[in-house]
């Protein structure tokens, strides 16, 4: 078994079928189904059935994939390394970002590129929980997160801590700073995350603490989406107040709450004990204060 026979493999099992497999590969299919063969006979157990037109992982068949998958990522890994002891930092660094710490990013894109040209980028948006698992997979290098999430597998560095704000459309005729227990009757629209705790919690909560319960009329995953209809006139919504530097304001007025007490930490996180690309180093090294 060798590096060639694992990269056949890994593209049958992605492509489920041989022929799409060769197209991918650039090669014969003769050639590839072959290899499979010999693969097969070599560990001397069945990889691969036929369901239909696809071609169906067995049991065995999943550990080599997962395993494979696993070996062709530290090789890859291990080629950028060898490749970036040279003096110019290249490749590509995918950085995952909850549309809440989008704010921080692009004056540090900006500057890096500036520095680094022939680094490219690739970014993906999506919740905590979500980010989370993108950096296990090995999806993405470093990720800017909103806590609480499970830190066990990460190292990170903490960013400054963000007050929420109230955000209402701008034709509402409140005044410039509420106190909590002011906004009761406000029709309210959270930011709720797919899995775990996150800012729908950490707001609701802080408001049972003090026997106060919300005029809830929406949940929605995306700040965007929120932020829009809000603008349109449907409810407010209560943001981490760094959130709004990603977003134009017009249609929409910024309530300061007195007596807000809710704060939201977030942080920049990636792997614990696993290799770091020259680039995803540098780029973190951008958050740090003493940058």
């Amino acid at each position: 078994m060798d590096l060639r026979q694992l990269r056949y493999f890994t593209a049958i099992a992605q492509e489920k079928q041989i022929t799409r497999a060769a197209k991918k590969l650039h090669m014969a299919q003769p050639p590839l189904s072959h290899q499979l063969k010999l693969l097969e006979q070599e560990l001397g157990v069945l990889l691969m059935e036929r369901n239909g037109k696809e071609m169906v992982l067995t049991e065995s068949g999943e550990v080599l994939y997962i395993r494979a998958n696993e070996l062709l990522k530290r090789l890859e890994e291990t080629e950028i390394e060898v490749k970036e002891v040279g003096d110019g930092l290249i490749g590509s660094l995918a950085i995952g970002t909850v549309k809440t710490c989008f704010s921080y990013i692009p004056e540090r894109l900006r500057l890096f590129r500036k520095e680094y040209p022939l680094v490219t980028f690739n970014i993906k948006s999506g919740d905590s929980f979500l980010l989370a698992q993108y950096l296990r997979n090995r999806e993405i290098d470093l990720a800017l997160v909103r806590l609480p999430i499970d830190m066990n597998d990460f190292s990170f560095l903490p960013l400054p801590t963000d007050k929420f704000v109230l955000v209402i459309p701008s034709e509402w005729d409140l005044p410039k700073s509420m106190k909590m227990v002011d906004t009761l009757e406000i029709p309210l629209m959270l930011l709720q995350q797919t899995s775990g705790v996150g800012l729908y919690e950490l707001v609701v909560d802080e408001y049972k603490k003090r026997g106060l319960e919300l005029n809830i009329i929406c949940e929605c995953p995306d700040a965007a989406i929120l932020l829009f209809l809000v603008r349109e006139g449907v409810g407010a919504t209560l943001l981490p107040e760094s959130t709004l530097l990603s977003f134009p304001l017009n249609g929409l007025k910024i309530i300061e709450i007195e007596d807000c007490i809710i704060e939201s930490k977030s942080a920049v996180v990636w792997l614990k004990d696993r290799y770091l690309s020259k680039s995803a180093k540098r780029f973190i090294d951008t958050f740090n204060p003493t940058h």
